[in-house]
């Protein structure tokens, strides 16, 4: 694979889908992609690879072709298909497609006029003001404890304030919060791939989760990582507050997420500063903001209907 192509030299054609696959695989690495979106993208395309004759060539792949695959995924195939996967595949292959057009292995895209699909996915679950002070409340119970656990009141207030995604909770150090700043003290959302740099944001922190936050660095002294525990344990940590709140919901990272930013667009912050705190492109924020505007209308309704 040479610097100026980005495609090796044998992928022609007339080549197969399995080795332009591999090539994607390592294209895709090289281009900053995250591990999880090259297994994803490439696993979209096996599946495809699968569907179609073995020795299909890439130059003879029709439009028809990939939305047989599509209708065949969603109604034949006897696994449920949701509406955030389809999309994905659907990208997954016009990305693809469009990678061996650009470098000119195909003369004609046939991923380009593959049939656009209904993909909007379900809303997601928000917490009402009710639901949020009494998951705060329990959390706070466990500050007051003995021994006092500042952890749980730490990691849940600092997702509904801040609305960061769980990947980027998991990759918090305790120097990414700078309660120095002359501005006022922020959390510094950082990554590593140049790719992303985009996502990278300062977010204003409260009182009150810096004042948890000074109980939690002195019991537990994180060094590394901000919360130096498994995923899977604080999911754990979540959900036993969720239980011990009486929620009949399931509390997660992406229902602190989801309601922070209803919350903030509630209270009246711009909607493009709400876009830019939640880390997302203009083209990501279309989709979202329908969705919190539509959940905006049924926490409104449901709250006028228990008055």
């Amino acid at each position: 694979m040479t610097p100026d192509s980005k495609i090796p030299s044998h992928i022609t054609g007339r080549t197969s889908l399995i080795p332009a696959i591999n090539s994607w695989r390592i294209y895709l690495g090289d281009q900053g992609k995250s591990p999880h979106t090259v297994k994803a993208f490439t696993a979209d395309m096996f599946m495809l690879a699968a569907y179609l004759p073995p020795d299909r060539p890439l130059g003879d792949i029709t439009t028809n072709e990939l939305n047989n695959f599509l209708e065949w995924m969603q109604k034949h195939r006897g696994v449920p298909c949701s509406p955030k996967t389809l999309a994905r595949r659907i990208t997954s292959i016009k990305a693809f497609f469009r990678w061996l057009a650009q470098y000119g292995v195909i003369v004609v895209d046939p991923g380009e006029k593959v049939l656009p699909q209904s993909v909007t996915s379900p809303l997601p679950q928000v917490l009402s003001e009710e639901e949020t002070q009494a998951v705060l409340e329990a959390a706070a119970k466990h500050r007051q404890a003995q021994p006092p656990d500042a952890r749980y009141y730490a990691l849940l207030k600092l997702l509904l304030d801040t609305g960061i995604k769980k990947s980027e909770c998991l990759a918090l150090s305790p120097n990414h919060i700078d309660l120095d700043a002359p501005d006022g003290p922020y959390l510094f959302v950082r990554y590593a791939s140049p790719a992303h740099r985009y996502k990278e944001r300062k977010i204003a922190l409260s009182p009150e989760w810096i004042e948890a936050y000074q109980e939690y660095k002195a019991q537990y002294q994180p060094a590394d990582r901000l919360f130096p525990w498994s995923q899977r344990r604080l999911e754990y940590l979540l959900e036993d507050l969720g239980v011990e709140a009486g929620l009949t919901k399931h509390l997660s990272f992406e229902m602190c997420r989801w309601t922070c930013a209803l919350d903030d667009l509630q209270a009246g912050v711009e909607a493009n500063k709400v876009r830019q705190k939640m880390g997302l492109s203009q083209v990501q924020w279309r989709e979202v903001r329908l969705k919190l505007e539509k959940l905006g209308g049924l926490v409104t309704e449901q709250a006028e209907m228990e008055q």
